[in-house]
């Protein structure tokens, strides 16, 4: 028997040419499984990023079995006229992308997540990273199955209209907790504040944020008290930060002399005293304020700044002691408040 005739047989016999064609093709996606080991993945590795790394090691075995359906989907499933053959094969198909697609934004998400959180010190970030990659997950899967469904001519309406009503049920159930976990996300990503910065709230409360969560944000307070303020309260109050938009801090000192006092030998006498007290930065340069003409008095203010807010009031007691002692010393005297009563008979 000539190859002539054994080709004929091959072709004349649908079955055999399929079971051929089928061998072909999985030796083809063998190929294209050492291709994407050996030859692509050698390119990859020269790349600094590990992102397509990643994708090749995770996907090369999705991308294989994809090849391999797509080839039958052109070669083979003809022969069968179509039918319920071609639906399979198309939803497998359709299976197979939706799960690389998956496999790439979830490496995505991890990869570029990972790099964000590491710039902030917030554990929120290990929290969001998992649930933005099981959204994710499951939006990508969801519309693979609609696109399935479609395919076999199933409707999806009456699964939204179902889905849209369980949404609608459930968010006024979650109402606050969702509220506050959109706030916690608001939070981190504007980055007003982080782990161990210290805030003055709107409504008083001053302290050192200890954590910011998912629901709430944890703050413990200078008498040691901790503060549990939900993210969705949070994301609306004005919040002053002391560690924004750097460390350093102006320290302000009000003092005040008896009438008749010479002003500027009061600011000279101030400034050479305030040189002695350590933490004082030279720049800006500290200032001396005469301020108001008072009740019992000529009241200054004396401004200078600090490398961090942390050292805010040991350095303004330092320099309160400082300038009562100098002022003292140059027998400048500090009026206490008097009130004179007049008695009518």
């Amino acid at each position: 028997m000539t190859l002539r005739e054994i080709l004929q047989i091959i072709v004349g016999n649908k079955w055999l040419y399929s079971l051929i064609l089928i061998g072909l093709f999985y030796l083809g996606a063998k190929l294209l499984t050492w291709i994407i080991e050996n030859i692509v993945h050698s390119f990859t590795k020269r790349t600094k990023t590990k992102v397509d790394d990643l994708i090749i090691e995770k996907t090369k075995k999705w991308v294989v079995a994809l090849f391999f359906f797509i080839a039958v989907r052109a070669f083979i499933v003809p022969l069968f006229d179509g039918g319920v053959v071609d639906k399979i094969n198309n939803s497998v198909i359709i299976f197979l992308a939706t799960m690389i697609v998956i496999i790439v934004v979830g490496i995505l998400i991890d990869v570029w997540g990972r790099i964000w959180a590491s710039k902030t010190q917030s554990t929120l970030d290990d929290t969001l990273l998992p649930l933005f990659r099981k959204l994710a997950d499951v939006i990508i899967g969801i519309i693979g199955f609609v696109i399935i469904l479609n395919h076999w001519g199933i409707s999806v309406t009456p699964f939204l209209a179902g889905a849209g009503v369980i949404g609608i049920i459930l968010g006024f159930a979650l109402k606050d907790s969702l509220a506050n976990i959109f706030g916690g996300i608001a939070l981190i990503l504007d980055k007003n504040f982080q782990i161990d910065d210290v805030i003055k709230l709107n409504s008083g409360e001053t302290g050192t944020i200890v954590d910011i969560g998912l629901r709430s944000t944890k703050i413990k307070t200078f008498d040691n008290e901790l503060l549990v303020i939900p993210n969705a309260n949070l994301a609306i109050t004005t919040i002053q930060n002391f560690a924004k938009p750097d460390l350093s801090a102006r320290v302000i000192v009000e003092f005040g002399v008896v009438y008749g006092s010479d002003i500027e030998k009061v600011r000279k006498i101030v400034l050479d005293a305030l040189k002695k007290v350590n933490g004082v930065l030279k720049e800006p340069a500290p200032r001396v304020y005469f301020n108001e003409m008072g009740d019992s008095s000529l009241k200054f203010k004396l401004f200078f700044w600090v490398d961090s807010y942390t050292k805010r009031f040991d350095a303004k007691e330092r320099a309160s002691e400082t300038v009562y002692n100098a002022l003292n010393k140059a027998k400048i005297n500090i009026p206490f408040p008097t009130s004179t009563v007049y008695l009518k008979k």
